[in-house]
């Protein structure tokens, strides 16, 4: 009994983390190509159909030709082998004998011209369709065939042995392929977009406003938290109140008060509106309720003053409100667009955020995948990497503070 209700336990793990483990693939699966995609050479990410790794076709150096051949496989002989590309684009017709029209021929059109001209091509019935007699000249002879159709195709030729010649189609033939890695799109996105200078403007911009926003946020949630003063409450609800203000409506006054200041088009004007959080806040003041009143009132006792309290007992006990408050906000200052968009002039590169470049990027490499991909791997890989490092706090603060899900 016992082992059979733990193998109906293992099953019913097994299932959960195996539907647990297909919906994360399809979550993460965006993600894993956009990076895979970023390392793709142009012509890569066009393929169809699309494949995940990035791929390189091989060439060859061949004597008379200035640039490498692309090698593809060929069937020479029932034998599978890597043949250089040497010439595309050549005209083929596919040929029969009006007497045995059961034989097809492939023949070079160049060496065939329709009988009675271009104007007044003499036609025959083949096989219920009327179709035009060529004059197609073979190893010397000119016969009257009847041209059934007509297509481009390659010629191949082995590189070991520039004897073996082959025709097949180029677009149906399977190049000669290595997995690879192209990491010099991230420089070329860079050296295209002054990408590197944005970077470190979302740098700048990301650390002055976390670090502020930190500032701000405890020392606003100890004083509603702990001190007493007239109006406490009533000017905490209505801080906290602000947040149901939507965006768009302080967008205009905002854009005004900064003309006012002299802050447009400038890196202060994407910092200082933003280091000040009602959210942050509020999740110190509730943070810093939980902490037992007689730990400070001991600490007075001892003769610390409000400062050395916080910044001795307060702050070390709030890591995980401290690292889920840092998270929120560098997600927001690192992916903030559409406030940068307002006060920054699109010419005014040198105070561009990666958001911005971003956003002309797309414009100026429209055909080039692989590098607004590579561009948007610089945006998405550092904000990821910090949610992953704080998610552990994040976790542990939802469930020992005042905000409960």
């Amino acid at each position: 009994m016992i082992r059979s209700y733990k193998a109906i336990q293992y099953t019913r793990n097994g299932l959960v983390y195996l539907v647990l483990t297909v919906f994360a693939f399809f979550m993460i699966f965006p993600f894993l190509y956009m990076l895979t995609t970023s390392f793709k050479e142009p012509k890569d990410t066009f393929r169809y159909p699309p494949r995940l790794l990035p791929r390189e076709t091989l060439t060859t150096e061949m004597p008379g030709f200035d640039e490498p051949l692309p090698l593809y496989y060929g069937e020479v002989n029932g034998e599978q082998r890597e043949l250089a590309l040497v010439e595309s684009n050549i005209r083929i017709g596919v040929f029969v004998d009006p007497a045995n029209p059961g034989v097809e021929l492939q023949l070079p059109l160049d060496n065939a011209e329709p009988k009675g001209g271009f104007t007044n091509t003499e036609q025959v019935v083949v096989n219920g369709e009327e179709v035009p007699v060529y004059l197609v000249t073979s190893e010397g002879q000119t016969q009257e065939l009847a041209l059934l159709s007509q297509t481009a195709l390659g010629r191949f030729v082995d590189p070991n042995d520039p004897s073996v010649e082959i025709l097949q189609n180029v677009r149906l033939s399977q190049p000669v392929e290595e997995l690879t890695a192209r990491p010099e799109n991230y420089t070329d996105v860079i050296e295209l977009q002054n990408m590197d200078r944005s970077l470190s403007n979302t740098i700048l911009v990301t650390v002055l406003v976390v670090f502020g926003t930190l500032t701000t946020s405890v020392l606003g949630g100890y004083a509603f938290a702990r001190l007493n003063f007239p109006g406490r409450n009533n000017l905490f609800v209505f801080y906290l109140g602000t947040i149901m203000i939507p965006f768009v409506v302080l967008v205009t006054p905002m854009y005004q008060l900064m003309v006012t200041i002299g802050w447009v088009d400038k890196v202060a004007s994407l910092v200082i509106p933003w280091i000040f959080s009602a959210y942050g806040t509020f999740l110190m003041r509730q943070f810093f309720i939980t902490i037992p009143k007689e730990i400070e009132e001991a600490a007075l006792i001892d003769g610390a003053n409000r400062l050395q309290i916080l910044m001795r007992i307060f702050l070390p006990a709030s890591t995980p409100a401290l690292a889920t408050l840092t998270t929120f906000t560098f997600l927001y200052a690192w992916n903030s667009f559409f406030w940068p968009l307002v006060v920054i002039n699109t010419g005014n590169v040198d105070n561009h955020v990666l958001t911005l470049s971003l956003n002309v990027l797309r414009g100026r490499a429209s055909d080039s995948p692989n590098l607004i991909l590579a561009g948007a791997a610089i945006a998405i890989l550092p904000p990821m990497i910090i949610y992953i490092l704080g998610q552990r706090f994040f976790v542990e603060s939802a469930t020992s503070s005042g905000v409960k899900g």
